[in-house]
């Protein structure tokens, strides 16, 4: 029988969402999602909430990449890869993403979240320490709750070098300190100072850890990520990011590395030795993606392009933005039903652009989250900045 105090504690929190106009909605989409998709209900809407930068999603070789794979390898193995071995198309991904990010290696997982979710409670160890930037991916907040209690953990200010050095010197006993951070943050769109991480890093002996899963695809000439933008391609310890934005869109993630520490993952991780492979489809349409990111770095230049026109068009409409390389532009907004409403009168101009609340972020801080594509053409452009002017 259903609990009482669970019914009550349910019902009382969906009353107050819906008293304070903070319900989320979850729209229904009838087709792919390209520039544009179909929402059930209400027809064809210019999509400024994806994370399809490269326009790769619906792309006809990544399709037909995943249907090759799955009339090769079928669905999977139906079991983890150490039980039933690692299919072809596996490997083939893996040698793909370390070529691409300029690792030695790579391992996949079914998401970016297990990835992360892997790396320390697998990798650290008693006496070491991990030091994470106060706006770091909710994934890497769980993975650090994971390890052991023995394992010192402590947050830096928001891209705070000084608090991150001072950090860094009073654990300076430690076997082995971590430092971890978000190489594009999702919710701001700013960009972490890796050069400088990394110029710290090497003065502590510290391993850095960049989740670039907003970078990858988006920075640097030839989409490779925030490594690149700086000049630091194949010099971050380890990169861990996503299949399933820029490259093809679909699902999956991987942590990329030297190969001991690819091994141990592969040896001790649980979200690897308890969960089961990527998917066959998605393992072969990611790695048609990444091939054509390496061969048409026009796709990269155009959503650069796209990026600094919507910039230019929202500031020139009133709106203060934060300067940003990236493709995410949050517009802050504060009062979650106030962004919620600003939300639903952009979906009735035609336009998709989600607002953002608690607990995706702090009480006090909702905020529209633009994100722009390479698939995006210029009316679409113009159509969405008309939608602001109005809004």
């Amino acid at each position: 029988m259903p609990n009482p105090a669970f019914d009550t504690r349910a019902a009382d929190l969906l009353k107050s969402l819906a008293d304070t106009r903070q319900v989320k909605r979850f729209y229904h989409i009838t087709g792919p999602l390209g520039p544009t998709a179909t929402i059930e209900g209400r027809g064809e809407v210019i999509v400024l909430c994806s994370n399809n930068y490269l326009g790769l999603a619906n792309d006809p070789e990544v399709v037909t990449a995943g249907v090759e794979g799955l009339k090769k390898f079928g669905a999977g193995t139906a079991s983890v890869r150490f039980i039933c071995g690692t299919l072809q198309c596996h490997r083939e991904i893996e040698e793909s993403i370390a070529r691409f990010v300029g690792t030695p290696a790579a391992l996949t997982y079914t998401s970016c979240w297990a990835a992360n979710e892997a790396v320390f409670p697998t990798l650290a160890a008693e006496g070491d320490v991990i030091l994470s930037d106060e706006l770091n991916h909710a994934s890497i907040i769980d993975s650090i709750r994971l390890v052991s209690k023995s394992i010192s953990r402590e947050v830096y200010k928001h891209s705070d070098l000084a608090d991150l050095e001072a950090k860094l010197k009073a654990h300076n006993g430690k076997t082995c300190p971590w430092v971890v951070t978000d190489g594009v943050f999702s919710m701001e769109g700013d960009v972490a100072k890796l050069p400088a991480l990394v110029t710290l890093c090497r003065q502590y002996q510290a391993i850095l850890v960049v989740d670039d899963s907003h970078g990858v695809g988006v920075l640097g000439g030839g989409g490779r990520g925030t490594p690149e933008h700086f000049g630091l391609h194949g010099q971050i310890d380890i990169l861990t990011g996503t299949l399933g934005k820029a490259l093809g869109g679909a699902a999956g993630g991987y942590v990329a590395a030297a190969p001991h520490a690819i091994e141990v993952l592969q040896q001790r991780a649980r979200p690897s030795l308890f969960s089961n492979a990527l998917p066959a489809t998605v393992a072969a349409s990611a790695k048609k993606a990444i091939e054509i990111v390496e061969r048409e770095p026009q796709r990269v230049a155009r959503l650069h392009a796209n990026v600094r026109r919507m910039r230019d068009g929202l500031t020139k409409l009133g709106f203060h933005l934060q300067d940003s390389p990236t493709a995410i532009i949050p517009i802050m907004i504060g009062d979650e039903a106030a962004c919620l409403a600003k939300s639903q009168r952009l979906l009735d101009l035609g336009v998709m652009v989600i607002g953002f609340g608690y607990p995706v972020v702090p009480k006090g801080q909702a905020r529209l989250r633009v994100q722009v594509s390479a698939a995006l053409e210029d009316h679409h452009l113009q159509q969405a900045l008309d939608a602001f002017a109005k809004l």
